[in-house]
């Protein structure tokens, strides 16, 4: 099977799905970031395939999300570190931890996250950069920004959501 290039494509949700997702790599990163950090580990924490995760481990370390440092020789082992890249991917995360919370964990949440500063316990939530309010579909809109190519294959409302939406199809100031 053929598989697309996703990083080709101007449209930053698919350039980060390149990275992360192919199954089982949100699971490694997701344990890499909260401590589980040698292969072993890893391997009986989410009970991967050995040869699954030496390949998602392989690609969180070429693209900078992993860094692999040898705690042993003979044989040589390693342990798997996040970068300031995967740290900076833990609120993305947590995003999705809170929508599978909510929407495939009908006993509730399987685990509970506090926040360290407050003590308090703490679900991720989205929201706005500049007034902190909340996020959902209806309050946001698109334009096309500055990383987008001035001409390609999609036109600019597409490329600038990965798919036009009907408000911004209607806006001719988008095109």
């Amino acid at each position: 099977m053929h598989r697309a290039n996703l990083a080709a494509l101007p449209c930053s949700l698919a350039r980060t799905l390149q990275i992360v997702g192919e199954w089982w790599t949100l699971l490694v990163l997701r344990d890499i970031c909260f401590g589980w950090n040698r292969f072993d580990e890893i391997h009986d924490h989410i009970g991967i395939a050995r040869n699954i995760l030496k390949a998602r481990l392989d690609t969180l370390v070429d693209q900078g999300m992993v860094e692999r440092h040898r705690y042993q020789q003979h044989p040589d082992r390693y342990e798997y570190l996040p970068t300031a890249k995967a740290i900076d991917f833990v609120p993305a995360l947590m995003a999705l931890v809170a929508w599978g919370d909510r929407w495939t964990a009908p006993g509730g949440p399987p685990v509970l996250f506090s926040h360290g500063a407050c003590g308090h316990d703490t679900v991720a939530t989205v929201v706005c950069s500049a007034c902190s309010a909340p996020l959902s579909r209806d309050d946001i809109d698109f334009r096309p920004g500055p990383g987008i190519p001035a001409r390609g294959p999609r036109d600019a409302r597409t490329s600038a959501s990965c798919s036009a939406s009907p408000a911004s199809a209607a806006d001719p100031s988008i095109r």
